[in-house]
């Protein structure tokens, strides 16, 4: 059987897709979001707090090569408060900055129980640390913290293991 419209002849498909078809793709659709919305959020999480994590290590082993290399005092320190996620400074002994840090845009938190780390001329410091970083909710999964022990040794912890 022909179908003929305006003299031309239409097949009885004509390229379109039914409402069944929409739906069924719509619904695949709202699945494969379900899922792939927290897997997303969760690895953007992960790669920032890693970024800032690393950022502060950076800064920390400079100041600690730098100290020794100069034979001088090099401090990391905040502008002032424990919580160090306002950004930080490496600054010499004569107060010159020789790094800094902006402050993190993620919501992230940064907290020590200090507000500066001084290396001597020996890499030394005068007070062993902990600085942990939380993410704004706080999850313990997502938990890093450095460890700054007397004689500047850094140690790294990762996946909520701080003491």
């Amino acid at each position: 059987m022909h179908l003929y419209r305006n003299g031309v002849e239409m097949s009885r498909w004509s390229g379109g897709f039914t409402l069944i078809e929409l739906l069924v793709t719509m619904a695949i659709l709202a699945i494969l979001l379900a899922i792939g919305v927290p897997s997303y959020q969760s690895i953007t999480t992960s790669t920032r707090m890693t970024a800032e994590i690393n950022g502060l290590v950076a800064h920390l082993q400079y100041a600690r090569s730098t100290a020794i290399k100069e034979g001088q005092d090099v401090t990391v320190g905040t502008g002032g408060g424990n919580n160090w996620e306002g950004g930080w400074s490496v600054t010499d002994a004569s107060g010159t900055v020789l790094k800094q840090q902006q402050a993190f845009q993620g919501g992230d938190t940064l907290a020590a129980n200090l507000a500066a780390i001084t290396y001597d001329r020996n890499g030394f410091t005068a007070n062993a640390t902990t600085l942990t970083l939380h993410d704004t909710a706080n999850t313990v999964a997502f938990r890093k913290c450095v460890v700054v022990s007397l004689v500047g040794q850094l140690t790294l912890n990762k996946q909520g293991a701080c003491p």
